[in-house]
């Protein structure tokens, strides 16, 4: 198996500090929470950026100012969402991406999200890509049910995306496609030759999904983007302390943990 690579998803565009009081906002708390995570055993930073009120954004100076903490702090890859927060529109959410991160996500459909609902139309997948090919930077594909994979090969048919393929499955979602081994399971045999995946489980699922990500030889996304508590009941104190756990299951399984520059291999990254 490949060494295993974690995602930090630290901030995610939900979470309040009254939901999670540890929630990273200022670029220096985000960095700082980024070399926590390294530390950790994290590889990649899937960045979100907050106002000053804790309002999510998509700025290209917020994002610059904590591209630029991150990068004084540790050599973690980072990963810009493109999502954002649900209602922003394609202009918005693709600020970051001028930037030229290693990284970025790309969604791959419109999907229910909650009582909203997440528009990702055919025409702004395309235009997601052609930025993302214009700034030389690699995408995730963002999958919350399975015709996404679809969606994201029939970019690569038009030539907008390049392999090595890497994929999120992002599970739990109310309105998408539930969390459970099976659709785990489901989803990997759908995926091209060669891709790599990672999955992001929603809630009490991050743990679950995420040793099971592990025994399968996928990779793993933790943080409070997606789970605010280490246990039933109790709040975790960091989003490091997810990576930790995550970190120690997967000694326990001997499957060791991907450095930044093994991630950028795997990924198709190029070393800096």
């Amino acid at each position: 198996m490949q060494p295993l690579i974690i995602t930090a998803a630290m901030v995610g565009a939900e979470v309040t500090r009254e939901d999670q009081p540890h929630l990273p906002i200022t670029a220096e708390e985000i960095a700082t929470a980024a070399a926590a995570c390294r530390d950790a055993g994290a590889s990649i930073v899937h960045l979100h950026v907050r106002n000053e009120d804790g309002t999510p954004t998509q700025s290209r100076e917020k994002f610059a100012e904590a591209i630029e903490a991150i990068r004084a702090k540790t050599d973690v890859i980072i990963q810009v969402s493109t999502g954002g927060a649900v209602g922003m529109t394609a202009d918005e959410r693709l600020q970051p991406v001028s930037l030229r991160p290693e990284m970025a996500t790309l969604t791959c459909g419109t999907v229910n999200f909650g009582q909203q609902v997440f528009m990702n139309a055919p025409a702004d997948l395309i235009r997601f890509a052609q930025e993302l090919q214009m700034y030389n930077v690699r995408p995730e594909f963002e999958i919350f049910d399975a015709g996404m994979i679809q969606n994201a090969m029939q970019l690569a048919k038009a030539g907008l995306v390049t392999p090595p393929f890497h994929f999120d499955f992002v599970l739990g979602v109310p309105g998408a496609l539930p969390a459970g081994a099976k659709n785990l399971l489901f989803l990997t045999e759908l995926l091209p030759a060669g891709a790599s995946w990672s999955v992001a489980g929603m809630g009490r699922h991050q743990l679950s999904l995420g040793a099971l990500a592990i025994v399968l030889g996928g990779h793993v996304r933790v943080g409070f983007e997606d789970n605010i508590y280490y246990r039933k009941g109790e709040l975790a104190e960091s989003n490091a302390q997810l990576v930790e756990r995550m970190a120690r299951i997967a000694a326990e399984l001997e499957r060791p943990l991907a450095t930044p520059d093994e991630a950028r291999q795997i990924l198709g990254i190029a070393i800096r």
